[in-house]
């Protein structure tokens, strides 16, 4: 069993390109990190399966808006090394989430002072800048919108309205922390929000090519079933309105519920394996024992 859970690990780790044991959540004791362990932000994002699933809906989501996403096309090397910006992005989840409030301040103020250059011309002309609060909204919004789904589907279908509002507004914390204002504070209003933005959606030949690495990410033979099995699961983790917007037909409920009895099933040895991660370290540090 624990060769197997090795085995496991080492697929997650080259998947996303992680390191070993993370000890730097342990430190300094007592610490309770931005959130604490009584948030819904730390139950949400200790699903590694769930969280993977959400990421790939909020990149494609994201990648509909030719302003948000010329900021990563024209100064990132994503489209060469996808697998490190998806590495770059999930430690910067858990810095925030589990992190001492040292990490998570600090992993705030490096991407804000990288955001500081990030300035251009989109696809069809308009200027953009990483720094405009209403972008820095609609990345926010389409990854706590895409996060919640994914886990209320995967991790816990039981999940109340409170709990629902209860995270949107612990991440609001974090997004005003990166620049976005007047966020919205409960899950409704989150998604009344996203729909302001449908004007400004475009479903252009960068957002195809997107699509396309997403669809082709890179990974070994052991892992490639759990990476296409999770890709299917991330397109159908979208919001029903994103289907007409990238061209395809709304997935059936037999769709729907075939992949989520893959994924529950899938994501049973990969729990155990990862049992010991990030957020086991971060609470023992909050715990200090």
């Amino acid at each position: 069993m624990q060769q197997f859970q090795r085995f496991i690990q080492q697929n997650i780790r080259e998947m996303v390109g992680g390191g070993g044991p993370p000890v730097a959540f342990l430190v300094p004791a007592g610490d309770r990190g931005l959130l604490g362990p009584e948030s819904m932000a730390w139950a949400v994002h200790a699903d590694f399966v769930s969280m993977m699933i959400g990421g790939i809906s909020s990149l494609i989501l994201q990648a509909l808006h030719p302003q948000a996403l010329a900021g990563v096309w024209d100064h990132s090397s994503f489209r060469k090394d996808l697998r490190a910006r998806l590495g770059r992005t999930a430690f910067f989840i858990a810095a925030t989430t589990y992190g001492s409030t040292e990490m998570a301040n600090g992993a705030i103020e490096r991407v804000n002072a990288i955001h500081q250059h990030i300035v251009g011309v989109d696809e069809f002309g308009k200027p953009y800048r990483a720094t405009d609060p209403h972008l820095l909204a609609w990345v926010h919004l389409t990854e706590i919108t895409s996060f919640w789904r994914s886990y209320q589907t995967y991790v816990n279908s039981n999940a109340t309205l409170q709990q629902k509002n209860q995270y949107v507004s612990e991440m609001t914390l974090l997004g005003e922390k990166m620049g976005a204002l007047a966020l919205p504070t409960d899950y409704f209003s989150s998604e009344q929000a996203i729909e302001q933005y449908w004007p400004e959606l475009v479903y252009s030949a960068r957002t195809r090519s997107i699509i396309e690495l997403i669809e082709q990410f890179p990974s070994g033979w052991a892992a490639k079933p759990l990476v296409k099995l999770m890709i299917q699961a991330g397109f159908l983790n979208l919001p029903d309105w994103a289907f007409a917007k990238i061209g395809r037909p709304k997935p059936s409920a037999m769709q729907r519920l075939a992949v989520e009895h893959a994924v529950k099933l899938a994501a049973q040895p990969i729990r155990s394996a990862l049992k010991d991660g990030v957020a086991a370290h971060a609470r023992r540090r909050v715990l200090n024992t």
